[in-house]
């Protein structure tokens, strides 16, 4: 604990001045030394005026263990996903907020602070509190500075910035030999390398963020873990074992009731069914994904678009037209423009599959291609039209989309 700074601090608060603390324990100059930390003093001098202060040394020692208590807490209830735990441990170092820039964990509670923001997705006030740390890192230890970097990384991966996360994340491999990889580090990386359509480095970190999970038994991080591998293992037509994936998510959700994730792992259970042309069982885990949405936000539209597009293999076209006709009310409302494009796209197929080509190629692909979607959306929208110009003749056409997909 840096007590000149914490007698100052008390003195300041209650309105004494230097003369009436130091009066029959020090002289004025050695209180201010003491105070500005130029002069270290002895335990007892320390204890006499926070004795006249009305604050304890021993209280202050406890406050210092407790600090480090709560921080040590904090990290593993994070990366423990332990939602509750977590918010209580944050409101416990509120309360002593007060006394941590006097302790030695002072760099650490705001990276940590910074952390929390970023857990609980308040972009804003991270980047705040990103900027304030910036100005401070000089002054941190090896650690604090590795914390600092990764915890930028977690913030450009909630901005989409996927390049520069990734950036990071290799340096920081090769720079510690591997020392500071743990499962956060490995799934955080997993998760940046399904986003880059890198699934077979997703496949490979994840498998490494899965073994340390289930070593620790960290129920929900499994969860998540599980989840990015069940995608990236779809996108890379490693069925069975995408499969496996899904079917042990759905499971052990249900066990814990986790009912937040649940919506998600059935989307992408139809999503992997789909890819294996079963399309009624695609329909049927994504009819289970809608149902459990509470709330129709982007994830629910996704969905119901996703049914769309299975009325349609089916040739229910009814349906499809229903579901197309909700999709781009919906995005109208959310301001989703990539669904309302595609909704269009299969309403105006339905009626004209002429004209329905012509907006694929100048509305759709323009905006797929400068959005930067998902390598799988653009290749199936290519491949369409390869075929479309393929069958009426127009080769050169047909080649040109053919050499996008390889």
């Amino acid at each position: 604990m840096e007590f000149g700074p914490l007698i100052k601090y008390y003195r300041t608060q209650r309105g004494i001045t230097q003369k009436e603390l130091a009066a029959g324990i020090c002289s004025i100059p050695h209180l201010s030394k003491i105070e500005n930390n130029s002069k270290d003093a002895n335990e007892e001098t320390i204890s006499l005026l926070l004795e006249r202060l009305e604050v304890s040394f021993e209280e202050m020692e406890e406050k210092e263990e407790l600090i480090k208590t709560l921080l040590r807490d904090f990290g593993e209830k994070i990366n423990f996903y332990l939602r509750e735990e977590i918010e209580d441990i944050y409101q416990k170092l509120k309360e002593i907020e007060h006394v941590i820039p006097f302790s030695a964990h002072m760099y650490s509670y705001e990276l940590y602070k910074y952390r929390y923001l970023l857990f609980k997705g308040l972009l804003s006030e991270a980047e705040v509190q990103r900027d304030l740390l910036q100005k401070q890192k000089k002054n941190f230890s090896q650690h604090e500075g590795y914390l600092f970097r990764y915890y930028n990384a977690v913030f450009l991966i909630l901005k989409g910035q996927f390049k520069k996360a990734d950036a990071i994340f290799d340096e920081i491999f090769l720079e510690n030999n591997n020392e500071r990889v743990n499962g956060e580090f490995l799934y955080h990386w997993t998760f940046v390398k399904g986003a880059l359509d890198q699934s077979g480095h997703a496949i490979h970190f994840g498998r490494q963020a899965l073994q340390i999970f289930m070593n620790q038994h960290n129920f929900y991080r499994i969860l998540h873990t599980l989840m990015l591998l069940g995608i990236s293992y779809s996108r890379s037509n490693i069925y069975e074992e995408a499969q496996l994936c899904f079917n042990h998510l759905i499971r052990n959700a249900e066990l814990l009731k986790e009912e937040k994730i649940l919506p998600q792992i059935y989307h992408n259970m139809g999503f992997l069914q789909d890819r294996m042309n079963n399309v009624k069982d695609a329909l049927t885990y994504y009819e289970k994904s809608l149902s459990l949405h509470t709330v129709k936000n982007q994830h629910y539209l996704v969905t119901l678009y996703a049914i769309g597009e299975i009325h349609y293999k089916l040739n229910s076209l009814e349906k499809a037209k229903e579901c197309f006709l909700n999709v781009k009310s919906l995005a109208k409302e959310t301001g989703v423009r990539k669904q309302s494009l595609l909704a269009d796209f299969y309403l105006i197929r339905m009626d004209s599959p002429e004209k329905a080509m012509r907006y694929l190629e100048s509305k759709v692909i323009p905006f797929l291609e400068g959005a930067k979607e998902h390598k799988d959306d653009r290749i199936r929208y290519y491949k369409l039209l390869s075929e479309y110009y393929n069958e009426n003749g127009k080769y050169l056409e047909a080649v040109n989309y053919l050499s996008k997909i390889t």
